[in-house]
């Protein structure tokens, strides 16, 4: 069993094979320690307790001491990670690895530094620092504290391979972060531009950046959703089998980086009792439960920011009109340090413009900044000042009323859904994230009908198009959450990504700016599973909903690998096809560990298709969205000739990869370790989404996709809750929770998440720490 060293704090492992009567003598004496030296006033103290897989349980008696447990348990797990994340929201990437190389998302160093340079400014750092309430001052400063003493311990016992010897490595401060928050804010929105912001540059002046980095970019925006998915569902009494509130947490989040999950339980006695995951840097749970009620998140399909469509003064494109006046932009240099060829370090200096909405942005060919117009982009979660106050209230909520009026009170939620249940059984949806107050009828005076609305540009030379303020929102310039959807239900909320007007069929959610949610839509194929699924007559049980995920069902398998076999029928005279049409007909309509090679075929004929056109035999109907469109379009030759070309195409990709035609999906589909993985394509309407990346020798690695998984269901006793964490607690290849949840994902395998105190110290691999402030020479981490 896997001891986390610890040398200056108390620790105590359940070794079954003392007698108990020792053990409880042992107990008992570390506890009579443990008071005699009781924190002073002021210094942090916390117990960790480890379950089995590493999972922590954290104690403390107040906020300061809760940070700092949890500082110091991520560090014990991912040290690097989080050190390395602090160099990139620091402007820091290109002074240390170089301003060419490429960060984990595949930016180049030097794009990335100017982004998160301008980003977090010594100013804009500091407002949001002022910004703060006290317990979470305290939290983020206990935090920091828990990370360096690790960082101390584990520099002296040695560093994990990802940082041994990195000059990068370093204590952090409480306004570290503070510039993870900040850079988890613009994720759905200026954070989809680091580019355009980074490279914007008035004409004539030396392109910033290469048109191959746009490339790139186009291709994380577009990949956005899919990155970041999420399935969720909300059963209430009127459906669940026990006549309580049951909620599944499916999250489909980077299984590696800045947005990697932690699981972990929360206690601060009489104040705090929370499990569930939270992301790096952050000393609150994102997803989870409490004793009373549960809840998760969905990427949402608001949108969060706009684009503003500068009228530019003819004699000089650093100015823009604004009601018929020439107003000069604003001239922001930002400086980097970059690491050149011979190692010595250069500044080099870049200047960034804006206007009263925001930066300026340039995309070559999308967004061009010419001698008549330029863009402009306001991202509304720049001025979310509230997201952690958000999260505690929500973690402390003692009812489903309690967790929605902290959520319209706050307005802190920055770019997600919120599902939620409570042991009553009800069952919550709130579409209610920080969103730029553009209704309909402003829309419908200032936006270009060119731009559709996959982004928002509007006319940014009338001030009258600038976004509207209401007394009732949080901050100005947002919806108030009195006007975005909301829906309580007795039977079900579900969610998967897409609008907000099919979360329950009975009661469709109409009227809101298309700016919030869109209706009369199609419907994304794991919505239509999840329906298909609850809307199956009977009660509903915890059992149902983690078979939505395990089961591995591809949706679209129904409405399409019917009448791919029916066409099979006059396509065997073709070797080729021949062997395709083989696979399909013995694929079970799985992306399971076992399902065959039908499965990488039918993947690339329907990507075929979907990049085509029109190919469905029923058309998208807005009255019947749950079963539209669907079939196969093959009477028609155009579409029979794309499927004939993706089918070719297919095996010969599958003949070039090496693969054989018994090959297995969890041959070819792994985890980073090696370890086999199911799931599949949210685009082929897998519930159990996976994003994987092509390999050597036709593998594919998982990067993205399932992730923290819960279910919970409630009784008289309170909480009970199943589930995992897909890519495992630590990510650090030397640790034995590197890949110990991950082979139980693979294998099928939830696990009970142990809450209460008799299930904490029953688990087999229990084990205690205390730590205390003055147990070491702490290094300082006060905000800098």
């Amino acid at each position: 069993m896997f001891v986390h060293p610890d040398a200056a704090g108390v620790r105590v492992s359940a070794n079954r094979s003392i007698p108990s009567f020792c053990l409880t003598a042992l107990l008992v004496a570390l506890s009579c320690s443990a008071h005699a030296r009781e924190a002073p006033p002021g210094e942090a103290r916390a117990e960790i307790r480890r379950t089995s897989f590493g999972v922590p349980h954290i104690v403390a008696r107040d906020e300061r001491g809760l940070g700092y447990g949890i500082g110091y348990a991520y560090a014990q797990d991912n040290l690097c990670l989080l050190a390395n994340e602090v160099v990139t929201v620091n402007g820091e990437r290109s002074r240390f690895f170089g301003p060419q190389a490429l960060t984990l998302e595949q930016r180049e160093n030097l794009a990335s530094d100017v982004f998160f340079t301008w980003l977090n400014t010594p100013a804009a750092v500091s407002a949001y620092w002022q910004a703060q309430p006290a317990p979470i001052r305290s939290l983020l400063e206990g935090y920091a504290l828990g990370y360096n003493r690790a960082l101390a311990e584990r520099t002296a016992q040695g560093l994990p391979a990802q940082c041994q010897q990195a000059e990068w490595l370093r204590p952090i401060t409480a306004l570290d972060l503070v510039k993870l928050t900040r850079r988890l804010l613009v994720e759905g929105g200026a954070g989809q531009f680091v580019e355009a912001v980074a490279g914007a540059a008035p004409p004539g002046a030396a392109a910033g950046l290469p048109a191959a980095a746009f490339s790139m970019a186009q291709a994380r925006q577009a990949n956005f959703a899919l990155e970041r998915g999420s399935n969720a569902v909300a059963i209430g009494h009127e459906r669940s089998a026990n006549g309580r509130g049951l909620l599944l947490a499916n999250p489909h989040f980077p299984w590696v980086g800045g947005m990697r999950f932690y699981q972990m339980q929360l206690s601060i006695p009489g104040k705090l009792n929370v499990m569930g995951a939270a992301l790096p840097g952050l000393p609150l749970i994102n997803i989870g439960f409490n004793r009373h009620l549960a809840w998760t998140h969905t990427v949402d399909t608001s949108r969060h920011f706009t684009l503003h469509r500068l009228q530019l003064d003819p004699k000089d494109s650093t100015r823009y009109l604004l009601d018929g006046v020439s107003t000069p932009m604003t001239r922001q240099p930002v400086s980097v340090s970059v690491k050149a060829e011979d190692g010595q370090q250069q500044v080099v200096t870049r200047e960034l413009y804006g206007t009263i909405y925001g930066p300026l942005v340039q995309w070559p060919g999308r967004l061009d900044w010419t001698g008549q117009v330029a863009f402009s982009l306001r991202d509304a979660n720049l001025g979310n000042t509230r997201v952690l106050q958000q999260w505690y209230s929500m973690n402390q909520a003692d009812s489903l009323q309690a967790l929605q009026q902290s959520v319209q009170r706050l307005q802190g939620i920055p770019w997600v859904n919120t599902l939620a249940v409570d042991a009553r059984g009800q069952a919550l949806y709130l579409n209610q994230s920080v969103v730029p107050y553009v209704d309909a009828p402003l829309l419908a005076q200032c936006s270009d009908p060119a731009a559709g609305l996959e982004l928002i540009v509007l006319d940014g030379s009338r001030s009258a198009c600038n976004w509207k303020v209401d007394a009732r929102a949080a901050q100005p310039g947002i919806f108030p959450a009195q006007l975005q959807p909301s829906l309580l239900r007795g039977d079900f909320v579900q969610h998967s990504n897409d609008s907000a007007w099919m979360v329950n069929p009975a009661q469709p959610l109409r009227g809101y700016s298309p700016i919030i949610s869109r209706e009369d839509v199609p419907l994304g194929p794991r919505s239509r599973f999840a329906l298909q699924r609850l809307n199956r007559p009977g009660k509903i049980s915890a059992q149902d909903l983690h078979h939505m995920v395990m089961d591995d069902k591809v949706y679209l398998a129904e409405l399409a690998l019917p009448d791919l076999l029916q066409w099979c029928k006059g396509a065997t005279a073709d070797p080729q096809l021949k062997a395709v049409c083989d696979s399909l007909a013995a694929w079970d309509g799985k992306a399971g560990l076992a399902s065959g090679i039908g499965l990488v075929h039918f993947q690339n004929i329907l990507q075929a298709l979907q990049e085509h056109g029109e190919f469905w035999r029923v058309a998208f109907d807005p009255a019947d969205p749950q079963h539209t469109p669907r079939g196969l379009a093959l009477e028609c030759a155009e579409v029979a000739r794309a499927v004939r070309a993706a089918a070719l195409a297919s095996q010969a990709q599958v003949a070039e990869a090496g693969l054989s035609a018994n090959v297995q999906w969890g041959q070819i589909q792994q985890a980073g370790d090696g370890t086999p993985m199911h799931g599949g394509p949210s685009s082929l309407g897998v519930y159990n989404a996976m994003q994987s990346v092509p390999g050597e020798g036709g593998k594919r690695t998982v990067i993205s996709g399932t992730s923290y998984l819960q279910v919970v269901s409630f009784d008289d006793k309170g909480p009970h809750a199943q589930g995992l964490l897909a890519f495992s607690q630590s990510s650090e290849a030397g640790s034995v929770h590197a890949s110990d949840q991950t082979r139980a994902f693979s294998a099928g395998h939830w696990h009970t998440i142990p809450f209460t105190e008799a299930q904490i110290k029953a688990d087999p691999q229990y084990q205690v720490q205390v730590i205390r402030e003055t147990d070491t020479a702490a290094v300082a981490s006060s905000p800098r």
